[in-house]
């Protein structure tokens, strides 16, 4: 990760092997945070598998906090996820 920005408040982060699939669910659990005022990406090209990761907050709120935030949510939620997928058994036809 590397972050781009002068203003502590407002920074980009550069995450590397990356796609639409992380950026997306991480934009969406960002943007559950009400100090965000702006929060967006962008693959930087089709070949290059990297995103550029846009943060916003407002007042004096670092960015890198909502960022942090975004990231331990949505991991717990992969978690629980796998672990009711786990937990229930398949259903099989007979």
């Amino acid at each position: 990760i590397q972050a781009d920005g002068t203003d502590g408040n407002c920074v980009t982060f550069v995450l590397h092997d990356e796609d639409h699939t992380l950026g997306n669910s991480l934009r969406y659990m960002v943007m559950k945070n009400p100090d965000v005022e702006f929060c967006g990406y962008c693959i930087t090209h089709p070949s290059e598998s990297k995103i550029n990761f846009r943060i916003q907050t407002r007042g004096a709120l670092p960015a890198v906090e909502p960022f942090r935030k975004g990231l331990n949510d949505l991991m717990a939620v992969c978690q629980h996820v796998l672990s009711t997928f786990e937990v229930r058994p398949f259903l099989r036809s007979q």
